[in-house]
């Protein structure tokens, strides 16, 4: 047993340096050129902020196998040699909520000034920011948890007489006791009244992490609502909205001067807006020309990006429509998978989370199932479902950035990607990990159970008071379906429609 514990420390271990490997790896390939041998510290935060991300996890996953090395052991000092999870979810829970509230913010806002200032004064103005921040967020942790970081369990008070050891075991439905009448013991016949309330202070750090997982669960619940119909969905209808054949030479004229006059006004707007910062005007109304600005640089990449492959040019041509062809046949066969995942998570938190009592385990069944034909087989599918859940949460973040003007929209485009774009990504996807985790943690709970995730995400959470009645009455899980019903509606009546050009361009004023 203890050879078995060891080699699950190894594989943790190389797993980690893996993660970190394929997150360089994604950096070095995304980033934009302007950033290439420069921006250095913003780089270090954002290798770092996602082999956190995806630590967090696969550490689930690892608990279930962490449980599983020592499910034979007769007591629990001959398995000693097993991942200590409770304190590593604690210690990247803390370090997940560092990044997010504090450096994160300190390496945007040092990335994002002013250019003519020296670094020193840019990275004291990023500090003032981030020291504000930070006295205000401990000020408010140290209050709440002062006045309401406690929990409350509630525990049924039991007693019951002795008897002598019977000669003979007779037990039944009616009799599932020794004895019989007031020899029963009285977990089966003590009153409602017997029932109270036990309260213990958590400890400081498991009170972060509710707090930030329920800033998390916010964002998760819209974002992921919304974006576990979006990501299927919208795989399957950008194969339905395809180029069905090569446009004509003059059809692309035609288009290409219609994109490069959009592409004047915009530069003329960007030019407008350049000129108000130097100017220091920066109010409401230009925040908002800015996220206008952003949004309509973005249709319009996607519009160019349409027309070539439209009308492919150069001496490979007719290859390059081969392969757009392919694409969107891929994106059909992973449109149509993700749907199938997607649906499976929907019926299985309406029926496992939002019926009370569960009417089936479902997914957890099929995990244990899978568990039973192949050892790891069952936590590779359990990993899965987890990672596309947090796909969906950023397909969702992306849809909704594209719709809505308040949110900032910050695009990842291979080889094209700003630092501060990459820092807003990984921040978001810090913030919904939490989230993540814990929904995953109550969603499976049956196959994750005696775990550290689930004593932590299940039981302390759970009962944490002011906070409890969240989960108590499943309001996260409620608002995920419901947004996922809305935005399946929404795909099924627009979906397949074409964007509409929006028109000439305009700052309102």
């Amino acid at each position: 047993m203890g050879d078995f514990n060891l080699a699950l420390v190894i594989v943790a271990a190389v797993v980690c340096v893996l993660v970190f490997i394929v997150n360089l790896y994604l950096l070095v390939n995304y980033q934009h050129p302007d950033d290439v041998n420069q921006a250095y510290f913003p780089k270090f935060v954002v290798v770092l902020g996602l082999s956190v991300a995806a630590i967090s996890i696969l550490m689930l996953p690892a608990d279930v196998a962490n449980r599983q090395a020592c499910q034979h052991a007769i007591y629990n000092g001959a398995c000693n040699l097993t991942l200590p999870m409770k304190e590593l979810w604690l210690i990247v829970y803390i370090v997940d909520a560092v990044l997010v509230f504090f450096v994160i913010p300190f390496a945007m806002f040092y990335y994002e000034g002013d250019e003519d200032k020296s670094i020193g004064k840019r990275a004291k103005s990023a500090l003032m920011w981030v020291v504000t921040t930070a006295i205000v967020c401990g000020l408010m942790l140290g209050i709440l948890y002062g006045v309401v970081g406690k929990v409350d369990f509630t525990v049924r008070h039991l007693s019951s007489s002795t008897m002598s050891f019977p000669s003979t075991w007779d037990f039944s439905s009616g009799q599932p006791c020794i004895g019989s009448g007031i020899h029963e013991c009285s977990a089966y016949s003590a009153s409602a009244s017997s029932e109270k309330t036990w309260t213990m202070r958590t400890t400081f750090p498991e009170y972060v992490v509710a707090l930030a997982t329920i800033v998390g669960s916010v964002l998760f619940s819209m974002f992921g609502g919304v974006g576990i119909a979006c990501l299927p969905l919208g795989l399957i209808f950008s194969f339905i909205r395809r180029p069905k054949a090569v446009i004509t030479r003059s059809q692309y004229i035609k288009e290409a001067t219609e994109l490069g006059k959009k592409a004047r006004e915009l530069k003329k707007a960007a030019d407008a807006l350049h000129r108000e910062e130097r100017s220091g005007s920066k109010g409401r109304k230009w925040r908002k020309n800015v996220k206008a600005v952003e949004k309509e640089l973005l249709l319009l990449e996607e519009d160019v990006k349409a027309l070539e492959e439209m009308y492919p040019q150069g001496e490979q041509a007719e290859t390059a429509w081969a392969l757009t062809v392919l694409g969107y046949l891929a994106k059909l066969v992973l449109g149509v998978i993700g749907l199938i995942v997607s649906i499976a998570w929907v019926v299985h938190i309406v029926i496992y989370l939002l019926v009370d009592p569960p009417l089936s385990p479902f997914l957890n069944e099929v995990f244990i199932k899978l568990d039973g034909i192949w050892g790891l087989l069952g936590t590779a599918a359990f990993a899965f479902f987890c990672f596309y859940l947090l796909l969906a949460v950023i397909a969702g973040a992306m849809m909704l950035g594209l719709r809505l003007v308040f949110i900032t929209i910050h695009p990842m485009k291979w080889g094209a990607t700003l630092m501060n774009s990459f820092l807003f990504n990984v921040g978001l996807i810090l913030l919904c990990s939490i989230s993540v985790i814990q929904f995953c943690a109550t969603a499976f709970g049956y196959y994750a159970q005696a775990t550290a995730a689930q004593e932590i995400f299940g039981h302390t959470l759970q009962s944490l008071r002011g906070i409890k009645y969240l989960y108590k009455y499943n309001v996260f899980q409620i608002a995920f379906i419901a947004l996922a019903g809305l935005t399946f509606v929404y795909y099924a009546a627009f979906g397949w429609q074409r964007r509409k050009p929006s028109g000439r361009f305009q700052l309102s004023s």
